[in-house]
C-alpha cells in the first residue's frame, strides 16, 4: 500500500509534467487515430475502426496496404515486432512475428566456399537471405485474441487498391530508381514496368493482380493460405532458384510460431514505457531511457547542447552493450536494466564526449563475441488507437529495400536473415549472440514503444523504422515527448543523433543556431551528415484528446476522429 501510494503521489506532482497539447492540432481526433507510413494505409485502417473494429482488426488492414503501396519497406512475406495496450486490463502484451532460419540453416550460411563472410549485396540477393515469413502469423495470434470483426473482411481495401491500382508516390518512385540491387532484379524490373519496358514513376498508375489474388486468399482461407498450398510452395521454389539457394522447405514453413509474452517494461520518471522482447533492441532502448534518467537532460531542452552530447553519450553505452548482447539467445536483460549496473554506466557520461565505451559485464552476461551484423533500414512502423482505448504499435518489415528482390503472389520476399552476424565467432573462437542457427531469429533493433503513467493508463505510443539507428531515434523522440514537452509531430521533427562507436551521425541543418558548434566543442563531430532517414509515427494522449504525428521525412499520415 505505501508503493500504491508513492506512485500516486508521483503521479498527482507530476501531471503539470504530462505533455501538453499545442496550441493548435490539426491531428488531433476524440478518440481514435492511425498514424501510419503511407495516407491510404491509414485511410484503410481507419475504414475498420469506423466500422467497429478493433486495434488489432485495423493493423491487419494497415499491413495488408502497407505491403502494397511501400513494399520497399514491410509486406506479407516479411516479420514484425507488436506492442499492445489493453485499455480493460491495462495490460501490455509483446508479440513476436520475426523471421526464422530454415532448419538447413548453419553457422557457415553466409560464408563463401572460401570459409570468409560473402559480400552483403552477394548474400541479399541470394535464396539464403529469406527467413519463413512471420508478420501475417503474428497478427492472426492477435487477432485470434482481440479482433472484434471477421479476418474475412480486414483486407478488401489491399484488395480493391491491387486490383484498381494506386498512385505511386514519389518516395516509391525514388526507391524504384534507386542503384540498390534488389531495385534491379528480374521480378522488380517486371513488376515497376511501365508497357514501353519505362520505369514506373511518381504518378503513375500501378497495378498487382497477383496482390490482389492473395489477399483475397488470405481473406478467405485464413493465415494458413500463406503457410501451406501454392503459396507456400511457390516461397520454396523461388529460395531454391540461382547460384546460391536457400535451405527452406515447406516444412520449415509450416513449422512457424509466433510468440507472445508481456511486455519488456521499466519506469522512466513518472511513466512506464514498455517495448519488445529480445531479439527485438527494445532492452537497449530501456537502458539508453535509464541511462537519461541519470542526466539533468530534461531541465536543458533541445536548444542546448549539452543535452544532445547526453544523448549521444546514452546511446554510445546503449549500442555497446545491445551489439554485444542481444540476440535469440539468452540475453543478460535483468542485469542490463539493473539500477546498479546503469547508475555505474550513467557514471561515464558527462557534458563532453569522452572515449569510445566497451560493452560492460551486467550480471548474468555469458561470453560473447564482437558483433558483425549489417542492418540497412527497410522497415516501416505505425499505431493504431480503438475506441475502446486499445493501441497497437507494430514495427514490420522486409528487412532491405524490396527485401531480397524476390516476389511471390505479388509481395517482396524478406532478406531478414542477413541480419544475422555473418561471422558466427570471434577469432578466439567466442560465440558471437547474433550467429545464425537452425530455427533461431536474427536480432532486431525494432523496438516499438507504448508509453504509460504509474496508473497503467495510456500516455503515449510511437516507433520508426531505420535498422540499426531505430533505437536512437525511438530514444530521441521519447525524449522529445517525455521530457521536453513537444507535441509528436515536432520530436519527431529534432535531429536524428546516432552515436555508435566512434561515429556521430546528424543532421546539422536540424538544429537550433549554435547547437552543431557548441557540439563540436565539446567533442561531437558528425562523420556522416547525408541524413537520418527516420519514419517515427506516434499517438499522445492529451487533455483535448488524441494528437498524432507523422515523421517530415517521410510521406505518413497521422488522423483520428
Amino acid at each position: 500500500m505505501r508503493l500504491l501510494s508513492l506512485f500516486a503521489a508521483l503521479f498527482l506532482a507530476g501531471c503539470s509534467l504530462l505533455p501538453r497539447e499545442p496550441a493548435a492540432a490539426p491531428l488531433a481526433g476524440d478518440r481514435v487515430m492511425v498514424a501510419s507510413a503511407n495516407p491510404l494505409a491509414t485511410e484503410a485502417g481507419l475504414k475498420v475502426l469506423r466500422e467497429g473494429g478493433s486495434a488489432i482488426d485495423a493493423a491487419v488492414a494497415v499491413q495488408a496496404v502497407l505491403g502494397l503501396v511501400e513494399p520497399q519497406s514491410s509486406g506479407l512475406g516479411g516479420g514484425a515486432f507488436m506492442v499492445y495496450y489493453d485499455a480493460a486490463t491495462r495490460s501490455v502484451t509483446a508479440y513476436d512475428g520475426r523471421e526464422t532460419a530454415p532448419a538447413g540453416a548453419g553457422p557457415d550460411l553466409f560464408l563463401g566456399a572460401d570459409g570468409k563472410p560473402l559480400p552483403f549485396a552477394t548474400a541479399v540477393l541470394s535464396g539464403r537471405s529469406t527467413g519463413v515469413p512471420g508478420a501475417v502469423a503474428m497478427l492472426a495470434m492477435a487477432h485470434r485474441e482481440h479482433g472484434a470483426l471477421p479476418w474475412s473482411g480486414l483486407f478488401g481495401e489491399a484488395g480493391r487498391l491491387a486490383a484498381d491500382g494506386f498512385t505511386v508516390s514519389p518516395r516509391l518512385a525514388g526507391m524504384i530508381a534507386s542503384p540498390f540491387p534488389q531495385a534491379g532484379t528480374p521480378d522488380s524490373r517486371r513488376y515497376f514496368a511501365r508497357p514501353d519496358g519505362t520505369r514506373i514513376q511518381a504518378g503513375d498508375l500501378l497495378k498487382n493482380p497477383d496482390y490482389a489474388a492473395t489477399v483475397r486468399r488470405l481473406a478467405a482461407e485464413g493465415p494458413d493460405a500463406l503457410y501451406e498450398g501454392p503459396i507456400a510452395q511457390a516461397i520454396v521454389a523461388r529460395l531454391h532458384e540461382g547460384d546460391l539457394p536457400g535451405a527452406m522447405t515447406l516444412a520449415d514453413i509450416r513449422a512457424y510460431r509466433p510468440r507472445s509474452a508481456a511486455a519488456l517494461c521499466r519506469p522512466y520518471r513518472i511513466y512506464v514505457v514498455c517495448t519488445a522482447n529480445p531479439p527485438s533492441s527494445g532492452v537497449g532502448l530501456l537502458q539508453g531511457l535509464m541511462l537519461l534518467a541519470r542526466t539533468d537532460i530534461a531541465e536543458r531542452g533541445p536548444a542546448d547542447p549539452v543535452a544532445w552530447v547526453q544523448l549521444a553519450e546514452a546511446e554510445r553505452l546503449m549500442y555497446a552493450d545491445r551489439d554485444r548482447y542481444v540476440g535469440d539467445v539468452e540475453v543478460p536483460v535483468a542485469g542490463l536494466l539493473k539500477p546498479a549496473y546503469v547508475d555505474a554506466r550513467a557514471a561515464l557520461i558527462g557534458d563532453r564526449a569522452g572515449p569510445v565505451p566497451t560493452f560492460g559485464k551486467p550480471d548474468g552476461a555469458g561470453v560473447r563475441g564482437p558483433d558483425r551484423t549489417v542492418e540497412p533500414g527497410g522497415t516501416s512502423h505505425f499505431v493504431v488507437v480503438d475506441a475502446r482505448g486499445n493501441v497497437v504499435s507494430m514495427t514490420t518489415t522486409v528487412e532491405s529495400i524490396f527485401g531480397s528482390g524476390r516476389m511471390v503472389g505479388g509481395f517482396f520476399l524478406n532478406n531478414q536473415l542477413t541480419d544475422f552476424s555473418f561471422s558466427p565467432t570471434d577469432r578466439d573462437g567466442a560465440p558471437a549472440a547474433n550467429a545464425v542457427a537452425p530455427g533461431k531469429r536474427p536480432r532486431s533493433s525494432m523496438s516499438p514503444v507504448i508509453v504509460l503513467d504509474r496508473q497503467g493508463r495510456l500516455v503515449a505510443a510511437l516507433g520508426s523504422p531505420g535498422g540499426n539507428s531505430i533505437i536512437s531515434y525511438n530514444l530521441k523522440a521519447l525524449v522529445g515527448i517525455l521530457d521536453w514537452k513537444l507535441a509528436p509531430a515536432e520530436a519527431f521533427g529534432l535531429p536524428n543523433l546516432v552515436a555508435r562507436g566512434d561515429r556521430f551521425s546528424s543532421e546539422p541543418a536540424r538544429y537550433p543556431p549554435g547547437v552543431v558548434e557548441g557540439l563540436k566543442a565539446r567533442g561531437v563531430v558528425f562523420t556522416n551528415t547525408a541524413g537520418e532517414n527516420s519514419g517515427l509515427h506516434g499517438v499522445l494522449v492529451t487533455p483535448g484528446g488524441l494528437v498524432g504525428g507523422a515523421d517530415p521525412r517521410r510521406e505518413g499520415l497521422a488522423k483520428g476522429f
